[in-house]
């Protein structure tokens, strides 16, 4: 059997669907990661949040110009168009609901049994996103994680698999609401170049409704999510 063939096989082969109990672990580990190891899961976070504005600017026209992702967990991603307008607005809303919503297509992909097609996956958005990056710290980022989610992908056991893949839907769900939070409890006089306040001047609608706005769709995304997840644990323990 060819290395090709063996990749599809392992992308197409049906996973096992966790019990109740694991389910729940899973969960609680991830939640555990999101409190005690902040830094580290903000890191993903932030490169969903620059893949949600880079996906964004393509879709609606704009020219991507490139990506950059910081030390201290933030991130730039700096595109060319007009300054207003409705692309302008969808890339910046997309940032903050992007981990979130990353999350989501994990939980549906993971919840149908395709835990390392859902792995696939990701290790594709990664390697496109590569392309874009424009700094060292960001690549290193990139490739790391890139690069982990392709050897698990390739080596790992089936039932780690179903682990790791349920583990990074329940991951990015419960962390994707935080920096939402932070933003909100930040002054206003903090935050003049975040997303919310370059919202606001563009379109007059003021700040909180934007973050009122993301919060409603990183809760949302967590609640839909753990139903994707749970009737197909139901189905197996019931």
């Amino acid at each position: 059997m060819s290395v090709l063939e063996d990749l599809w096989r392992r992308v197409t082969t049906a996973s096992p669907i966790p019990d109740a109990s694991t389910l729940m672990v899973i969960g609680f580990v991830a939640f555990g990661c999101v409190v005690l190891a902040w830094p580290a899961v903000r890191m993903v976070v932030t490169v969903c949040h620059e893949a949600g504005h880079a996906v964004a600017a393509t879709a609606t026209g704009r020219s991507l110009q490139g990506i950059r992702l910081h030390s201290d967990t933030s991130g730039l991603t700096l595109t060319r168009g007009r300054p207003s307008g409705a692309g302008m607005v969808l890339t910046l809303f997309a940032g903050y609901p992007a981990a979130s919503l990353v999350g989501l297509l994990a939980a549906a992909i993971a919840g149908a049994g395709h835990a390392t097609a859902m792995l696939a996956l990701l290790v594709v958005m990664l390697a496109l996103m590569l392309l874009k990056i424009r700094n060292v710290h960001g690549a290193l980022v990139v490739l790391a994680l890139g690069g982990g989610l392709a050897l698990a992908a390739w080596f790992a056991p089936g039932q780690v698999l179903v682990w790791l893949a349920y583990g990074l839907a329940w991951l990015l769900l419960l962390a994707g609401p935080r920096p939402v939070l932070e933003l909100a409890l930040r002054p206003a006089n903090q935050t003049r170049g975040s997303d919310a306040a370059q919202l606001a001047r563009l379109t007059h609608v003021p700040r909180p409704v934007w973050i009122v706005l993301w919060l409603g769709v990183t809760i949302g995304a967590l609640v839909l999510g753990t139903v994707m997840m749970l009737p197909s644990v139901t189905t197996v323990t019931g």
